[in-house]
């Protein structure tokens, strides 16, 4: 929606990786050497953490588009809590090799005739695993058998392995890990960008779908930005997306600090509201698909239905508070038109005083609930494309 208003030609702030928005920080281009340096080893593990939404899967997705596919033969794996004899199903599937059964000798044999027939044809094997923090210890042990495989002299498998910076800390200091650690050529730790990157990375992404100076950005923001976020790209692309989003609503043409300020509360109150369903499920378990709080940037209709049916209550709270304001006027006379005393004339504009501030509170309440609702209501029909008709 907001591409449209502000003439984009496309979303620049999708949360799904994409290299076409790759962006070189400091630390993303000495990741980027490590992983220059070690493809060129062609052996061993090369081993990339870093925060949650640091930019790790984008990184790995703008070194696939450099890679010549002839040449070299890539299997990624995002893992899930999976043991030895798992992760070798896994690398044997990510490969495109179909075993029967759930045999293991049989799946290590298939990945090594494969590995073999690669060699032989010139091309070496590459194989990308996501998320390793998750990995038990027999599977990243089973990962470094996997790389004992060799045509004569030749290493047939090289792994790159990311994960969030506890898999750093486990594989630096587990005893269990020590001939793993002894194959790692090169290693790298994604930092969080700084300010002055947060600022070029919201820029970057901007121009890349057209952007020319609409909507502005008022002083302070990208500063502001930078602290509610901490530098974390994927931080950074869900406040851009619900600011921008709230520039439509309001038809802003520039961005400010006090809208900043109402995203981060709405989004605190989305987290607020997804803890509680998630403490409703633990109780009902068998409550599962309506409990279970909805993903960032999706809205089901039992959402919208909550969320609305707030908006009307608070709708009740404004028509008794002007019925209120209503009864404070008619006070200041007497039921024959006689003016009031002093006394009671003070009483009467103190009660409407009041009557008039809760009121205006009332309407900033309800104002920010509408325009949250609306906000939700986008982003569900926006994410998939068989809604956006609607």
């Amino acid at each position: 929606m907001y591409e449209q208003f502000y003439g984009f030609t496309g979303r620049p702030f999708q949360l799904t990786p994409d290299p076409q928005f790759y962006f070189e920080s400091t630390s993303h281009k000495k990741a980027m050497s490590y992983l220059g340096y070690g493809l060129v080893q062609g052996e061993g593990f090369i081993v990339i953490t870093g925060e949650v939404g640091a930019g790790k899967s984008t990184l790995v997705a703008h070194l696939m588009e450099r890679i010549d596919p002839n040449a070299l033969s890539v299997a990624q794996v995002v893992t899930s809590a999976l043991d030895g004899a798992e992760i070798v199903h896994v690398v044997a599937q990510a490969f495109g090799l179909h075993v029967e059964g759930h045999d293991k000798a049989g799946a290590l044999g298939a990945i090594e005739r494969f590995l073999q027939d690669e060699a032989r044809a010139g091309r070496r094997c590459l194989l990308v695993v996501d998320e390793c923090q998750n990995l038990d210890l027999t599977a990243l042990e089973e990962l470094r058998m996997l790389s004992n495989f060799q045509l004569g002299a030749h290493p047939l498998l090289q792994s790159l392995l990311l994960g969030q910076p506890e898999f750093r800390r486990t594989v630096a200091h587990h005893p269990d890990l020590e001939q793993l650690r002894q194959r790692i050529i090169a290693s790298h730790h994604l930092e969080a960008l700084d300010e002055s990157e947060v600022e070029a990375y919201v820029r970057h992404r901007l121009q890349h779908v057209g952007w020319n100076g609409r909507p502005a950005f008022a002083a302070g923001l990208l500063e502001g930005l930078y602290r509610h976020t901490d530098g974390i790209p994927r931080r950074v692309n869900q406040v851009m997306n619900r600011l921008l989003l709230l520039g439509v609503i309001e038809e802003r043409e520039e961005l400010t600090l006090a809208m900043l300020g109402d995203v981060i509360a709405e989004m605190a109150a989305d987290q607020n509201r997804g803890a509680r369903g998630g403490s409703d499920l633990r109780a009902a378990p068998e409550a599962a698909p309506a409990a279970v709080p909805p993903p960032q940037g999706s809205l089901p209709a039992t959402e919208v239905a909550a969320l609305l049916a707030e908006r009307d209550a608070r709708t009740a709270e404004l028509e008794a508070a002007i019925g209120e304001l209503q009864a404070a006027g008619l006070a200041r006379r007497t039921g024959e038109g006689e003016a009031l005393n002093p006394e009671e004339a003070q009483v009467a504009e103190a009660r409407l005083a009041s009557a008039l501030e809760r009121i205006e509170a009332r309407l900033e309440e309800q104002e920010q609930s509408f325009r949250h609702v609306l906000t939700m209501l986008i982003e569900w029909l926006e994410e998939d494309p068989s809604r956006r008709a609607a």
